[in-house]
């Protein structure tokens, strides 16, 4: 499988799942209505299990902008192949998003709260306070990224090997790394840790044709985009500078 067919359809997974628990949780009459936190990001963790299964054995399975950056400032990853892998995820996470919202089309029709036909695509601060919702977005990927760095063996990529990433450390020890992050560290802006996740599904939420909609909160977008981008950068940056890794 190509890497960016590989990036493109485990990050469609991840998201098809993701947005599928939120929906699940915040929309009317379904049958997970109310389940709660646990549940969320119980499911997030599960869909990048399924992301790194699928991705894993053909482009590392970044499934993340952050991932791949990261990566690259440690020397671990080519960033000739950053761009590519970043419009794979961008558009993985668009599709995945579409199709959930189909899935749970009827349940959006019947909701009258336009905040919740929002969750399920984009993530929202539980207080707007953009410098601590930005300082929580970088400390989430840091931590998500030292751990990725810390759990592979660094690599010269030459754009024909399959890079590391999480599918370096493990479909299951991901897992349960985005779990804990969700569950110690989410409940300030709802864990974004990737841009992809977040600027894919808003951009959804902007054009599809959901009944009722508000706004996709353009405003707050940037903090869900530079926070992990930041927070991979400082990881990186903190395992250089312990004398680790390598150069591409």
């Amino acid at each position: 499988m190509d890497q960016f067919i590989a990036e493109f359809v485990g990050t469609s997974l991840l998201l098809a799942v993701g947005s599928g628990v939120v929906a699940n949780v915040v929309l009317n009459q379904t049958k997970g209505n109310g389940s709660g936190w646990m549940v969320i990001t119980t499911a997030w963790a599960l869909g990048v299990f399924i992301g790194v299964v699928v991705a894993g054995p053909y482009s590392g399975a970044h499934l993340n902008p952050a991932v791949s950056i990261g990566l690259a400032i440690a020397g671990d990853f080519a960033w000739a192949l950053v761009p590519k892998y970043i419009l794979a995820q961008i558009l993985g996470a668009m599709f995945g998003s579409g199709i959930a919202w189909l899935m749970y089309k009827d349940h959006f029709d019947i909701t009258d709260d336009p905040g919740m036909k929002f969750a399920p695509f984009g993530t929202v601060p539980a207080i707007r306070n953009l410098p601590s919702n930005l300082f929580s977005e970088i400390i989430g990927t840091s931590v998500l990224i030292i751990v990725i760095l810390y759990s592979t063996e660094p690599t010269i990529q030459d754009g024909n090997d399959t890079p590391i990433g999480l599918g370096s450390l493990g479909a299951l020890p991901v897992a349960f790394l985005v779990w804990v992050i969700g569950l110690a560290l989410g409940g300030t802006t709802g864990y974004a840790i990737n841009p992809a996740r977040d600027f894919g599904p808003r951009l959804m939420h902007q054009f599809l044709p959901i009944k009722g909609k508000g706004s996709s909160d353009w405003a707050y977008s940037w903090v869900p985009i530079a926070g992990p981008i930041l927070g991979a950068a400082i990881a990186a940056g903190i395992y250089l500078l312990l004398g680790v890794g390598g150069m591409v």
